[in-house]
C-alpha cells in the first residue's frame, strides 16, 4: 500500500499543492500532476538532458530528482522562462533565430541547460559551450546551431547586464 504525502512545490513562481507518492520524481510531478509537459521524458535515466529544469537557479535532471527534494525551493521549467508578457528569454529567441532545433524533443532541456551554462559563465568559446552542454543530447544533430545560439544568447545576456 502506497502512502501519499502532501507537499508544496513552487513552480514558475506559483505555489502548487500536491498529494503524491513520496517516490514521485520531479519530472513526473511536473508532467503528470501539474500538467507542465514542456520538460520531456527522454531516457528517464539522467543520460539525455531532455528533462532539465532549474531548482534555485541551478540546472538539475528532473527525472533523477524526487519531487520531495524540491519542496519549498524555486523550480523553473521551460514554461516559466519567458516574461509574463510573452517576451522570450534571450536563449529562446536565439534558438529560434539560429534554427537550433529540428524535431524539438530535446529543445526545452537544451534551452534550460543553456540558460544555466551562460549564468555559470561557461559560454565563452565553442569548445566551452560544447563541454558544458554535453549532458544534453540531440538525436537530430542540431549541435552546430545550438552552439551558435548559446554563443549569441551569451553575448545578448552580457549586453543586458552592462546596460
Amino acid at each position: 500500500m502506497t502512502h501519499h504525502h502532501a507537499m508544496q512545490l513552487i513552480v514558475n513562481g506559483e505555489t502548487r499543492l500536491l498529494t503524491i507518492d513520496p517516490r514521485t520524481t520531479l519530472l513526473d510531478a511536473l508532467r503528470e500532476h501539474i500538467g507542465l509537459t514542456g520538460s520531456k521524458k527522454g531516457c528517464d535515466q539522467g543520460q539525455c538532458g531532455a528533462c532539465t529544469v532549474h531548482i534555485d537557479g541551478e540546472r538539475v535532471l528532473s527525472c533523477l530528482t524526487l519531487a520531495a527534494q524540491a519542496e519549498g525551493r524555486e523550480i523553473t521549467t521551460i514554461e516559466g522562462l519567458a516574461e509574463a508578457d510573452g517576451t522570450l528569454h534571450a536563449v529562446q529567441a536565439a534558438f529560434l533565430q539560429h534554427d537550433a532545433f529540428q524535431c524539438g524533443y530535446c529543445t526545452s532541456g537544451q534551452i534550460m541547460s543553456a540558460v544555466a551554462c551562460i549564468k555559470e559563465g561557461h559560454a565563452h568559446s565553442d569548445d566551452e559551450i560544447r563541454e558544458y552542454m554535453s549532458g544534453n543530447l540531440c538525436r537530430c544533430g542540431a549541435y552546430p546551431n545550438i552552439v551558435k545560439a548559446v554563443k549569441d544568447a551569451a553575448a545578448r545576456v552580457r549586453q543586458e547586464i552592462v546596460s
